[in-house]
């Protein structure tokens, strides 16, 4: 388990160190050549994933090794039911990526308009409540069909 945290922590920070060292000295990306950077990044994706599918088997390992009494209390829960979960939070998930999107194109124009034309403020400001309003309709979705369970 140790071996697979250790995977798992130099694997990301690897990719961590990395990151914030092109993103400080964005000249060097010219002078490493592809092949490198593309072999560091691959190592180091691959060292995570690896460390990801460890603690997972592991995981699954501990738990195949219950005891009888435990594995009747967990019971309650099956597999329809937790895949009613997943479903449940899915409306609200894809909800505020829409309308993260959305926020995102909307603001961006609002602002452009509003520098252009500072009176259309309240126009725009609408249309961002609208875009905004997606995420909300997601969330109220998610709370009715948590209802249902």
């Amino acid at each position: 388990m140790i071996t697979t945290i250790l995977l798992l922590t130099i694997g990301l920070l690897g990719m961590m160190f990395y990151g914030a060292y092109l993103e400080f000295r964005p000249t060097m990306i010219k002078q490493i050549p592809v092949n490198r950077l593309k072999g560091s990044i691959a190592l180091n994706i691959c060292l995570f994933v690896f460390g990801l599918f460890m603690v997972l088997s592991m995981g699954i390992e501990n738990v195949m090794a219950m005891p009888a009494d435990t594995v009747k209390a967990v019971a309650e829960i099956s597999i329809g039911k937790g895949l009613a979960i997943i479903g449940i939070g899915l409306p609200t998930s894809f909800a505020t990526i829409g309308a993260g999107i959305a926020v995102s194109s909307i603001g961006a124009a609002s602002l452009a308009a509003i520098t252009e034309k500072p009176e259309s403020f309240g126009r725009t400001l609408v249309y961002l409540g609208l875009a905004e309003g997606i995420a909300i309709y997601g969330l109220v979705v998610t709370i009715l069909l948590l209802g249902k369970i």
